[in-house]
């Protein structure tokens, strides 16, 4: 079996990609990194524009939501610039406009929301329950690991890499031999090590983490996944909303689900719960799901 060597620091370089270059006022630079799509994966461009967005803001006003809509694949082998539009500083709210750029035009728009931090009105849904918890659950690495003769070699290393979130899924499906489930979709997620005491560091890492998952929970129900040569899948918006504090080195819980899907699109919503039961982020995500073979 190939794999790539393992490497102890891959968390720090995480880090280190999300932090980004301050190359002038309300400009930022970030590299990028190759997980084998073929393109930037979106997380990326979402947690370094919102931390190129949290850069430009007081450090008493914390991020509570994103809005963002992905433009055009990116390059992996390029870095990216992220161009922030400070609209507004209002007394409670701040609110940023950020353009990430590639090759001179736009890859992805995105507003973001800001509030300084208040008591208010407090209810949230109910994480799920019977879920079992991480321990035992096989990682999606062990996963890809298993079937590593079917990866195709030329993203084989990268699949195969250590990587820096651990992800467990409670309802895995077979990559290369899927069948019909319901769109719904759970899986544990944290950092292989301990992260900064740095809410506003967590939260651009959660907004990254974010996309993994999402968009092929409508792929579900369809008895396909985007392995399949035929398949055209990406991540066309993307919101996002902070409730309650959280941890990324603690377990957490993404509960996702596809109310829909037509026209080539699927729609998916996300619910981020701590392993105390507490709702810490919600997402919406709409992606494209073009089926581009014979039906079946």
């Amino acid at each position: 079996m190939e794999t790539c060597t393992i490497i102890d620091n891959v968390l720090d370089d995480l880090l280190r990609l999300l932090k980004l270059e301050k190359i002038e006022e309300n400009l930022f630079r970030g590299d990028s990194q190759d997980l084998g799509f073929g393109n930037v994966f979106g997380g990326q461009v979402l947690g370094q524009a919102l931390s190129a967005a949290t850069q430009t803001v007081a450090p008493d006003r914390g991020v509570h939501s994103l809005q963002a809509y992905f433009l055009r694949p990116g390059d992996p082998k390029k870095p990216v610039v992220y161009q922030v539009d400070c609209i507004r500083d209002g007394k409670s709210f701040t609110t940023r406009r950020i353009v990430a750029i590639q090759n001179g035009r736009a890859i992805l728009s995105m507003s973001a929301s800001f509030q300084l931090e208040e008591e208010g009105f407090d209810h949230q849904d109910v994480m799920p329950e019977n879920i079992p918890g991480p321990e035992g659950l096989m990682s999606d690495l062990e996963i890809s690991r298993k079937v590593s003769d079917k990866i195709p070699p030329s993203i084989r290393n990268q699949i195969l890499c250590t990587k820096p979130i651990e992800i467990r899924q409670v309802n895995p499906v077979n990559p290369f031999a899927p069948k019909k489930e319901a769109p719904v979709r759970y899986a544990w997620f944290k950092t292989i090590h301990q992260m900064p005491d740095i809410l506003s560091i967590h939260k651009y890492m959660l907004a990254y983490a974010s996309d993994f998952g999402l968009v092929t929970t409508a792929l579900r129900p369809h008895g396909t996944t985007f392995w399949d040569p035929n398949m055209q899948v990406a991540s066309l918006d993307h919101s996002m909303w902070f409730h309650r504090d959280f941890r990324m080195d603690d377990w957490l819980l993404y509960a996702t689900s596809s109310p829909n899907a037509g026209r080539s699109r699927g729609l998916n919503f996300g619910s981020i719960f701590s392993r105390d039961g507490r709702l810490v982020a919600s997402t919406a995500q709409e992606g494209l799901i073009r089926y581009r073979g014979e039906r079946k």
